[in-house]
């Protein structure tokens, strides 16, 4: 069974020396080439693969440039070019709303501070967080998404179950220097190991440090449940 190590810095610090090692070239995966496309690509990725974003948004980037294209799009028009996304009416909508303030109230840029990015229709803290790190070069927290949110839990890193609730628990023990990176990590190792349901342990590179190991332990700490 795997058991974590005696405090939460030590065992942050030990898990991501070793995913560090295991994912070095670990980044963002949604295609973008501007803030713009940022924020759209990131407000469609929710509850959503990336891999079906990106595909979504070869053909979206090459029909809407300004977020007055967005902005003014019928919204059943924009609605359609995303149905294969989930939600898509709703992020349609999104979409269109937040494009329209950019426009009108931000000389057609995207914000660069957490405040008004949250003011944005389909924009909250997990979003402006991606948009202000990838497209602003601003780290003022932690990205804490599905990926984040479970395999914090199961390592014994946080008890907290919100989203915004990990995210301030993680800043106190994850370096700031490290706020960026420790989101793709866990993303990466969530995708090709720690899956959420049936997670490969016996191949993982931490099963020895962490308490949810499902050799031995009787329950996942990420969902409180018998493996």
């Amino acid at each position: 069974m795997g058991t974590s190590l005696d405090t939460r810095e030590g065992q942050v610090a030990e898990v991501l020396d070793r995913l560090y090692e295991e994912y070095p070239d670990s980044t963002i995966s949604l295609n973008y080439s501007n803030r713009l496309e940022l924020l759209i690509a990131v407000i469609l990725s929710a509850q959503c693969t990336d891999e079906r974003v990106n595909k979504v948004c070869a053909d979206l980037f090459e029909t809407y440039e300004t977020p007055e294209d967005y902005a003014n799009a019928p919204q059943e028009e924009l609605a359609e070019a995303i149905n294969s996304i989930t939600y898509y009416n709703n992020k349609a909508k999104y979409i269109r709303s937040a494009c329209g303030d950019i426009a009108a109230e931000h000389d057609g840029e995207v914000p660069d501070t957490m405040s008004e990015l949250t003011d944005l229709a389909g924009v909250g803290r997990k979003t402006a967080n991606v948009v202000l790190q990838h497209g602003h070069d601003v780290v003022e927290g932690i990205v804490v998404d599905t990926h984040v949110q479970r395999l914090t839990r199961r390592l014994g890193i946080t008890e907290e179950e919100r989203p915004e609730a990990i995210e301030q628990d993680l800043l106190d023990v994850v370096p700031e220097s490290d706020w960026q990176q420790f989101t793709h990590l866990m993303i990466d190792h969530g995708r090709a190991t720690c899956t959420a349901i049936n997670p490969d342990c016996a191949d993982c590179v931490l099963a020895d440090v962490c308490p949810s190991e499902k050799g031995d332990a009787e329950v996942d700490l990420a969902s409180g449940e018998a493996w």
